[in-house]
């Protein structure tokens, strides 16, 4: 392709809405532009590079046994409220009416629509195992689209789905899938890791995420330093640490006039974060919850999610019912004669002795409270890991890191096919339900994370196998016949070898055209200028600051050099 024909058309600002390096460069390079909040237009350049990821996905599918399948994006609601996930999924979703009046959404994950389609097609065990994949559009309403393509209300989506016989099945197709990602990911250019994960909202036995390390990550996950132990951080289990152990002494109630946070309260004490339990007042649906949890802690919301089962609104309590529910104003919160409907008491509290808590009366703490002497509640984990914390796996000391989850593989088991009537004839004529799993793969999401892990201050620096284009042939002057008629002419034997070439026949400067190269990422660029005179030309890779000078003859064998390098055939 001759970039004078294309519609390409790059910035040298950064847009002011972009706040991550991948949003800032798919914007600044002409992949995509914005049309409203989370909702993007792939340009030429742009969808390129996803069809590179998608094919990448299908090949590695297609090599694992999984069949491709295409399933509708707007789906009926009798469907999800089959699986009781019409309203659980929640305000993310996109509702719509027929001219019927008849109920359907923009689909935001297919788990429904292939159990319907399995129990409608599966009849036999003969028919198992059966793994079947798309690649589609799905929508979400986000209550706040950020970071580009990494969190949108419209977005490419590989999701697929196994059906077994038995949880053994289950475990075959999985790990099959998970050496798909892994493969996945390895030939799009990406140092993932695989890490426990929160089933969420997909339900299942269990589920772990790839994620690539990045600053910028919406996900905290948690690393073993010891061990290859890694977990999101939604997922990782806290382990309580030992108290040292003391007698219990007396109940006593202390005025603390003005100190409501843990920071003055330790000031007002004269001690440490650690010696206070901090209950925090949350609403689920239409009951309130309390969680306590050491002074120095956080509270892990989707651990308590969990715990409670079934919730469709989960949000920290307003003044008012914080105010019903303790009787006093927001800071002196405690379990003593507390008004709600369930109170979750962190192992760690659950171990404290003669810790300090709210009075549940303005201006008022009690000292030396003690779990099970002065208040009881549901005992577990509830709090978020920190860094140090001790390992679940081997007792090492963890590290926390901030993520881009780029995958997603579940074990759903039973949950769907159960609620809507999936089932299976066995070899003794028995119906059993089909034991699923499913295993998504966020394109567009990908490719954000592919530029945020190969960039520089240029422009994206994209790897080989994903690359809109791999060689870019650009003549300095274009006017200057000598110099056109090489770079046609190396154009047009890359071109026919199966390279995918650019060509910069516009009338621009050098700098400009260089600096374009550069922005869009282009890997390999052969410049042709005055050196064609001694049969030569300049041979550069984007990820390179050395430039060679090389034979015209030789340009070919140069570039299919790379693609050697790269594993990559032509």
């Amino acid at each position: 392709m001759k970039l004078s024909k294309m519609l390409i058309s790059t910035l040298r600002e950064v847009p002011a809405e972009a706040e991550i390096v991948s949003h800032k460069l798919m914007l600044r390079s002409g992949m995509m532009r914005k049309m409203a909040s989370g909702i993007y237009n792939f340009m030429p350049l742009g969808i390129r590079v996803i069809k590179k990821i998608e094919n990448i996905v299908r090949d590695e599918m297609e090599a694992a046994g999984s069949q491709e399948f295409l399933a509708s994006a707007i789906l009926p609601a009798e469907l999800w409220q089959e699986s009781g996930r019409w309203e659980v999924f929640g305000p993310e979703m996109f509702k719509l009416k027929d001219r019927n009046e008849r109920e359907f959404c923009l689909g935001p994950t297919h788990e429904e629509v292939f159990t319907d389609i399995a129990r409608n097609e599966i009849k036999s065990y003969r028919q198992l195992p059966l793994n079947l994949f798309q690649i589609q559009t799905k929508y979400r309403d986000e209550r706040r689209p950020r970071f580009g393509v990494m969190r949108s209300r419209e977005f490419i989506m590989k999701d697929a789905y196994s059906f077994d016989r038995d949880f053994d099945g289950l475990d075959i197709s999985y790990n099959k899938m998970n050496e798909a990602y892994v493969n996945i990911f390895k030939r799009c250019g990406l140092n993932s890791k695989c890490v426990e994960a929160d089933s969420g909202a997909m339900g299942g036995a269990g589920s772990a995420e790839f994620m690539i390390k990045s600053e910028v990550g919406e996900d905290e996950v948690v690393y073993c330093n010891n061990c290859k132990y890694a977990a999101n951080m939604e997922k990782a289990p806290a382990i309580a640490q030992k108290e040292k152990s003391e007698e219990l002494k007396e109940i006593a109630k202390v005025k603390t006039p003005h100190a409501k946070t843990i920071e003055e309260l330790v000031a007002f004490f004269n001690t440490t974060a650690s010696k206070f339990a901090k209950t925090l007042i949350y609403k689920a649906d239409d009951k309130v919850i309390a969680v306590m949890v050491r002074g120095d802690r956080e509270v892990n919301e989707t651990k308590v999610i969990n715990t409670i089962g079934g919730v469709l609104s989960f949000e920290m309590a307003d003044g008012e019912t914080v105010k019903r529910a303790t009787s006093a104003e927001i800071g002196f919160a405690g379990p003593v004669n507390l008004k709600a409907d369930m109170l979750l008491v962190d192992n760690e509290v659950a171990s404290m002795t003669n810790l300090i808590a709210g009075a549940n009366e303005t201006d008022f703490h009690y000292d030396n409270l003690n779990y099970g002497r002065d208040f009881e509640g549901v005992v577990g984990d509830f709090r978020k890991v920190v860094e140090g914390d001790k390992c679940p796996k081997c007792g090492g000391s963890l590290t926390v890191a901030r993520g881009i989850e780029v995958g997603h593989i579940f074990k759903l088991g039973t949950k769907y096919s159960i609620a809507m009537g999936a089932n299976f004839i066995d070899e003794n004529g028995s119906q059993k339900p089909l034991v699923m799993g499913c295993y998504g793969i966020g394109i567009n999401r990908t490719m954000a994370a592919i530029i945020e892990q190969h960039h520089d201050d240029n422009g994206i620096v994209w790897p080989l196998a994903v690359a809109p284009y791999q060689v870019i042939v650009v003549p300095v002057a274009v006017k200057d016949e000598e110099q056109m008629k090489v770079a046609e002419q190396l154009y047009n034997e890359l071109k026919s070898i199966g390279v995918e070439v650019l060509m910069d026949d516009r009338d621009e400067r050098a700098g400009v055209k260089f600096k374009d190269a550069d922005l869009i990422g282009i890997p390999m660029r052969v410049t042709v200028g005055k050196k064609i005179n001694e049969g030569k030309v300049e041979f550069k890779l984007r990820s390179s600051s050395e430039t060679e000078v090389i034979e015209i003859a030789s340009v070919v064998e140069r570039i299919k050099k790379e693609f050697e390098n790269n594993e990559l055939k032509l």
